[in-house]
């Protein structure tokens, strides 16, 4: 086993649009492990839209990320070495390990490590499918949206993490899911791999009322349920079409990442239809993740819960990975293998 660990670090933080030069990959000697840790051996790295609002030092619903430590981030891996009576070598772990080849971890701590089974799910999928993304997905559609069966459910982002899972668990509840996403090849794929209803392609639409009429043609009954990964210019249109009572689930506001203004086009909708507009953190919720990973490990483990991931290959690609995933160049989740 190598002596020293790789890491990506914050080195700046981005004005406007980030890129590689906020990053450095730097080496760092091997940590001792002491009694009650563990060493993890990274196998997988998730990237996610959050991280870049961690990048900045605006105010969030999460702490910055500190300059000159090793980014935050979601991790599967092996223990390598282990003195902590509850982990052995071999087993396979979830955690937050961050953007490194090995983590250290105090595993008396509750919570910071899981132990996974990859008898009929892949490792991988603990970062995607069953892991925060899809809890995300799962969260924001039962416990915000709550589709009844025969109602109308559309996704932004419908052929990445999160908004993948929320077609698929939309249609598992009897609701009709039609998605949003960019390009023809991810539409296609969002109704002829993931089953959704239909699929319109954002980048064929200039303005609001193009994509409202799109939206009327896919969704003749009105939407009932929107869940938001976007904002901007879908989320308006959406508005446009959205029946008395329906729901929206505020997961990520993409189109304003970078500091755009993303205003609002018609807010008296809010109230002309009643709706009902929740922002919610999947983290705040850990009491339904056992109820979610139980629906979600099932779905995948039968094949009845599909995506796909977008590998990027070695550590330090993961820079350029995680700039691609923020103009959307991923096609589903997105992962950099570290072994």
């Amino acid at each position: 086993m190598t002596q020293t660990n790789r890491q990506i670090q914050l080195a700046s933080r981005p004005a406007g649009e980030p890129s590689a030069e906020n990053f450095k990959l730097v080496e760092t000697p091997l940590p001792e492990v002491a009694d009650g840790q563990v060493l993890v051996r990274n196998h997988y790295l998730s990237l996610d839209p959050y991280m870049r609002g961690r990048m900045s030092e605006s105010k969030s619903y999460a702490d910055p990320q500190p300059l000159n430590q090793v980014m935050i981030g979601g991790t599967v891996g092996e223990v390598v070495v282990s003195k902590n009576s509850h982990f052995a070598v071999g087993d396979k772990v979830v955690g937050m390990g961050g953007w490194q080849e090995y983590q250290l971890v105090d595993a008396n701590q509750r919570g910071v490590l899981q132990k996974v089974d990859t008898t009929h799910v892949p490792l991988s999928a603990y970062l995607g499918a069953v892991g925060m993304p899809g809890v995300t997905g799962w969260y924001g559609l039962v416990k915000i949206i709550n589709p009844q069966a025969g109602e109308t459910v559309v996704v932004s982002a419908a052929s990445g993490a999160v908004g993948g899972a929320v077609g698929q668990l939309a249609k598992v509840r009897g609701a009709r899911a039609v998605g949003l996403a960019g390009g023809a090849e991810k539409c296609r794929y969002v109704v002829e791999e993931l089953g959704f209803d239909a699929c319109i392609d954002y980048k064929q639409h200039k303005d609001v009322k193009s994509l409202a009429a799109a939206l009327k043609a896919e969704c003749p009954k009105g939407i009932d349920g929107y869940f938001e990964n976007v904002g901007g210019m879908i989320l308006d249109a959406v508005m446009l079409r959205a029946n008395a009572f329906s729901r929206v689930a505020m997961c990520g506001m993409i189109a304003g990442y970078n500091g755009e203004p993303i205003p609002l086009a018609a807010p008296q909708l809010i109230l002309i239809n009643r709706m009902k507009i929740e922002g919610f953190i999947v983290s705040e919720h850990m009491d339904v993740w056992p109820e979610a990973l139980k629906e979600l490990g099932t779905l995948v483990a039968t094949g009845k819960l599909k995506f796909r991931e977008s590998v990027a290959e070695g550590l330090a690609s993961a820079p350029d990975a995680f700039l691609g995933l923020l103009k959307g160049r991923n096609f589903g989740k997105q992962l950099v293998k570290l072994i």
